[in-house]
């Protein structure tokens, strides 16, 4: 039985350290998203989009418990009755700043939470940031669904462990940068084709100091193809989704079923 799902992913500009203009901005794409004729079902941002990479400002810049943020996005969702994955904010407890996605509900419920496992020391995150320590899972519509964020995607065993889990999508939010667009797709297609899932992927476009970022948000299906990619600009990538045609390619090359862990299963 076909069971589609319309996606929005925002490729958005981030202004590093001003939270105001960011909010702005994304009011601005969110409403214009909802406004299509064919209303989509889920949409998704990049990662810290609301502070962008100022680590040195990091504490004074994230949102406390994420207060502001899921204010706005739960209003949001349930006013136009749409699933958000919100990007990833960087958000502070305490006296930890961690970089974390919220998950809502098309009743504007948070529905799930995950922070950032991996920390990517090219950009210092490990100096300010606090690394999560739980799986980002949920449900939309009735599938199952996991998160990860950017540098998360180069570790192929946490993509596993989520389709394990039931994940027939991944969300993946980014701030990645050229010359590595050889990298994204390659790395987000090989999620795809050796976790037979959906992998919605929405990166940021823009220069942030001396790093120029190329967006490129994409959605790639099952068998690894391409249904969606956007260029480099600043715009809203739409695609459909066929969620049946995960059950479809999982019993046409079934690697889960021939999966022997005893053997090459490490810590």
């Amino acid at each position: 039985m076909s069971n589609p799902l319309r996606l929005a992913l925002l490729q958005m500009n981030i202004e590093v350290g001003n939270p105001e203009a960011n909010f702005k901005k994304l009011a601005c794409m969110l409403e214009e998203a909802v406004n299509q004729t064919d209303k989509p079902d889920v949409i998704m941002f990049p990662e810290m989009w609301n502070t962008g990479y100022a680590l040195t400002e990091i504490q004074s810049l994230a949102d406390h418990e994420g207060t502001r943020t899921k204010a706005f996005l739960a209003e949001f969702s349930q006013k136009h009755q749409v699933h958000i994955i919100g990007g990833s904010i960087a958000e502070r407890k305490e006296d930890k700043v961690l970089n974390t996605i919220y998950a809502f509900d098309r009743g504007g419920n948070v529905v799930a939470d995950y922070s950032k496992i991996h920390l990517f020391r090219l950009m210092d995150e490990e100096k300010f940031l606090v690394a999560g320590d739980k799986l980002g899972t949920l449900e939309i519509e009735g599938a199952g669904a996991g998160m990860m964020i950017c540098y998360d995607i180069r570790f192929p065993e946490l993509a596993r462990k989520l389709a394990l889990e039931g994940a027939k999508l991944l969300f993946v939010p980014a701030e990645w940068p050229h010359p590595r667009l050889h990298h994204w797709r390659t790395l987000l297609t090989a999620r795809a084709i050796e976790n037979q899932m959906f992998v919605i992927a929405c990166n940021r476009m823009g220069t942030s100091g001396a790093t120029q970022f190329f967006g490129h948000s994409i959605v790639l299906d099952p068998w690894g193809e391409t249904i969606a990619e956007a260029g480099e600009e600043e715009t809203i990538l739409y695609a459909t989704i066929d969620l049946s045609l995960v059950d479809e390619v999982r019993t046409r090359i079934p690697v889960f079923e021939d999966r022997r862990p005893s053997i090459y299963e490490i810590d």
